[in-house]
């Protein structure tokens, strides 16, 4: 699994090249480390036994593009070919990205490619990773000695899956690129339509985030107080109906004093009011209505 570095705005993935022993892991990784400019590459790290050039695993952060703006550095790695080995060849697969599976192309391997094929499907089934999402490629390596098989043979006894595949001599540095280059892309790929999907989508099982509240002023209309509350200016006498005594007309219509803008006020106006001087009844709607 892609490993995110938010300070250094980097992206880093994991490759492991994996297949039987003594089939060209190391040589690959060699190779690649050999032409890469120094500041593209860290040092390679390697432990050798007597049966296996490499026990544990080579090191080398590559640079690779970019992701969504984050810098891709690759993390290229082998394990050990001897199937006694397979706690190491499991422990090195842990949150890989990218796998290139190095078959040995000579006739008497197939045996050994299979195996080496079965125990990395055994080993991505510990870690619960779906073999057909993982992008897996098939090197095959080897492909000036005079008892290679064809690719078509090899095709029909080893890629039992279909998946994409390259043809090299790794020690003469053939094909290196290439299959690194096919993984690159593939792994890239997937990680952009992952991460495209993931910034529009909330994760499955995540809910997404619940939007913010509404401001009251968009859900209600506040009006600030202004003089339009106060009372309009009254036009021209007209006939009116009769009023109860202590009432104005529009209490005696409405049954309740209404604001300038025809709003019902809830609160009463003592009868009292109507009988002020006009300056202190415009005092009083303001205090009424909120001018204060």
């Amino acid at each position: 699994m892609a490993s995110i570095n938010y300070a250094a705005r980097e992206i880093s993935v994991k490759i492991v090249y994996y297949g039987p022993g003594l089939s060209g892991k190391t040589t690959n990784l060699q190779i690649i480390h050999r032409k890469l400019p120094l500041g593209h590459r860290s040092d390679m790290v390697s432990l050798a036994t007597e049966t296996d050039r490499t026990l544990f695993f080579d090191f080398l952060p590559v640079d690779l593009g970019t992701i969504k703006g984050f810098a891709t550095k690759f993390q290229l790695y082998t394990v050990p070919g001897q199937v006694y080995y397979n706690a190491t060849r499991k422990l090195v697969l842990r949150g890989v990205d990218g796998v290139v599976f190095v078959a040995d192309s000579a006739a008497d391997k197939i045996a050994e490619n299979l195996e080496s094929f079965q125990n990395l499907e055994d080993n991505l089934a510990e870690y619960h990773y779906n073999r057909e999402e993982l992008p897996i490629i098939i090197q095959y390596n080897k492909r000036d000695l005079p008892t290679a098989l064809s690719i078509d043979e090899l095709q029909q006894q080893v890629n039992h899956y279909g998946l994409p595949w390259t043809e090299a001599i790794a020690n003469k540095g053939v094909g290196v690129f290439d299959s690194l280059k096919l993984i690159g892309k593939i792994v890239i790929d997937g990680l952009n339509k992952k991460y495209s999907r993931t910034s529009r989508t909330p994760a499955a099982g995540i809910q997404a985030p619940r939007p913010a509240a509404a401001p009251v002023s968009d859900m209600y209309e506040v009006k600030a107080p202004t003089e339009a509350r106060m009372p309009l200016p009254r036009p021209a006498a007209r006939s009116q109906p009769s009023a109860r005594p202590g009432t104005t007309p529009q209490q005696s219509r409405q049954g309740s004093p209404v604001h300038a803008d025809g709003a019902k006020s809830s609160k009463s106006v003592p009868a009292s009011v109507t009988n002020l001087p006009e300056q202190k009844r415009k005092g009083f709607f303001a205090w009424l209505f909120g001018k204060r």
